[in-house]
């Protein structure tokens, strides 16, 4: 794996080292791909949820037509 030097406030490195631990994940690299594969997800369910709770299951009164 090729690597990269980022730089962050003290305060954001604590914040992370936080996170990591509470995540139980081994590196900050793995908490920054949690972190941003989460954003993803919340994006993709804003996108592709908007009758998210609106809906309901088709009953019997929903027929259109007589299917005896």
């Amino acid at each position: 794996m090729e690597s990269t030097t980022v730089k962050v406030s003290k305060d954001t490195a604590k914040k992370l080292a936080v996170l990591q631990h509470r995540l139980r994940k081994a590196t900050l690299d793995e908490t920054i791909q949690t972190l941003v594969a989460r954003h993803r997800k919340e994006l993709l369910e804003e996108s592709f949820g908007a009758d998210r709770g609106k809906l309901r299951a088709f009953g019997e009164g929903d027929r259109g037509e007589d299917r005896s």
